[in-house]
């Protein structure tokens, strides 16, 4: 018969948390949030919590606008994602809406917006399959939305796109 391993749940104290969280952030650029939560799940008290975090933000281990630069710069270039994706995963890291509103406008030119989705479009239309133009449009404009693209851009995208099946 065998026996079950009952795990318990590891805590940390403060200190330990501050010290996982430094060799964390030292390999890659962490938002604020992600650091409450992971102190959350070590079991480390809210007062604590705010004292680590604001001290990591002292000396620079995480800073959100840095942040929200890269993650932006990733998420444009590496993953063909829209604003709308970009600002809504942005708020659920934990990241200020003014921080988002501060770094992400200047990053996202509205024609180099329109040039990306078009790009990204044309490469979807070589693995879609359709039944008519209009099919071929509607699962283009389904696509730019879930990509968190704006309505309007993924419907003009796809007008151009499938303008030669017509």
């Amino acid at each position: 018969m065998e026996q079950k391993v009952v795990r318990t749940k590891r805590t940390k104290t403060a200190e330990q948390a501050l010290q996982s969280l430094m060799r964390e952030c030292a390999r890659s650029e962490r938002s604020s949030g992600d650091a409450l939560r992971l102190m959350k799940r070590w079991g480390v008290s809210d007062e604590d919590a705010a004292k680590v975090l604001a001290r990591l933000q002292a000396e620079r281990f995480i800073d959100d606008s840095r942040y929200a630069e890269a993650f932006v710069r990733d998420k444009l270039n590496l993953s063909g994602w829209g604003a709308y994706k970009i600002k809504m995963t942005l708020r659920t890291k934990g990241v200020a809406k003014d921080i988002i509103e501060e770094v992400v406008a200047p990053m996202l030119d509205e024609t180099d917006m329109k040039e990306r989705l078009e790009e990204i479009m044309v490469r979807r239309m070589r693995s879609l399959k359709y039944n008519s133009p209009y099919d071929a449009k509607t699962k283009l404009i389904r696509f730019a939305a879930s990509r968190g693209y704006d309505m309007e851009q993924a419907i003009e995208c796809a007008s151009k796109v499938t303008n030669s099946l017509e």
